[in-house]
């Protein structure tokens, strides 16, 4: 309807939504951190990279997909780049700016991150959740994203 602030409920949700948020990415970056791993952005990044191994993909288009701002974003692909992970190229196409493409040492540290990360997700979602509850909380996470979804393969 015409009301324009949110009801007592609907508060709740969204601050205990942020704090779920919160609170679950600190566990997953303890976790990677406790098997000596990079943290969660360098996977995020690496993931999306991979996804088009033979194009490799702008910065920009890196950005659409990950939650960094651009600054942070380009300190860490210069940080991936130094450290042999990722690489740039000059687009064929046109002149204008690189693509980032994934490297071997790459693709094998994307691999070695995933297992801790997937043990964490597995723990913290699947553990605590009933089947129907985690169903649930997918359905719910897609109704609200739908409006907002950059449109891209999954």
């Amino acid at each position: 309807g015409m009301e324009t602030t949110p009801s007592k409920h609907t508060e709740t949700a969204w601050v205990l939504l942020m704090r779920a948020q919160q609170v679950l990415l600190a566990q997953v970056e303890a976790a990677l951190k406790a098997a000596d791993l990079p943290p969660l952005s360098w996977y995020d990044v690496l993931l999306e990279i991979s996804r088009a191994p033979d194009a490799g993909l702008r910065q920009y288009e890196i950005g659409e997909r990950v939650l960094l701002n651009k600054h942070n974003l380009s300190r860490l692909i210069d940080r991936l780049e130094s450290e042999g992970f990722v690489k740039r190229q000059a687009c064929d196409m046109d002149g204008r700016g690189n693509v980032v493409k994934i490297t071997k040492n790459g693709m094998q540290l994307k691999q070695t991150m995933w297992p801790v990360y997937a043990k964490t997700i597995h723990a913290l979602i699947a553990e605590p959740l009933t089947t129907t509850q985690v169903r649930s909380l997918a359905e719910i996470m897609s109704v609200l994203l739908e409006p907002h979804t950059v449109q891209q393969k999954r």
